[in-house]
């Protein structure tokens, strides 16, 4: 497993530029409240501790993970927003619904980000178990919400 080795909260401060100037759009996914709360607390966390004010920070919430590509793209559409951070959590079932899920919102957001100029980051989680969520989202791997921020803040300074 990729995460299998490597927390994903860690990040060396000193290589990440400063994200004081920077707005932030996060769409959150209200399925599976305990995973997604956390990366997004995961998430506030790491663009704060990186300079980012919360008074440039704007979250909405979106039933799904689904629906998380209409969110950011009315987000962009909104405007004025630096990068956004796509975060949702699908956990394998008994069914292919899973596999629907995940791929359609992996390709909708890969769509943002190929037809739009603001960055979209990609935080689902897409885990076989509800175990392997919570490792990923302030578990024993980190937050994957810190590592999806790290990344928003690196592509935000790219695009500016």
């Amino acid at each position: 497993m990729a995460t299998a080795n490597k927390n994903l909260s860690v990040y060396n401060k000193a290589t990440i530029p400063n994200a004081n100037n920077f707005r932030f759009g996060i769409v959150v996914s209200e399925w599976n409240p305990k995973i997604t709360e956390g990366l997004y607390n995961g998430a506030i966390a790491a663009l704060i501790d990186c300079g980012a004010v919360s008074s440039n920070m704007v979250r909405w919430n979106v039933p799904g993970s689904f629906e998380l590509t209409f969110g950011c793209k009315k987000m962009i559409e909104k405007g004025g927003f630096d990068a956004v951070i796509a975060i949702g959590s699908v956990i394998q079932g008994e069914t292919k619904h899973f596999d629907f899920v995940c791929s359609a919102t992996a390709q909708g957001i890969m769509d943002l980000n190929v037809q739009t100029n603001v960055p979209v980051i990609f935080c689902v989680l897409t885990d076989n178990t509800l175990q392997q969520s919570i490792d990923r989202s302030g578990g024993k791997h980190g937050n994957k919400g810190a590592e999806a921020a790290i990344a928003a803040i690196k592509m935000a300074a790219l695009t500016n």
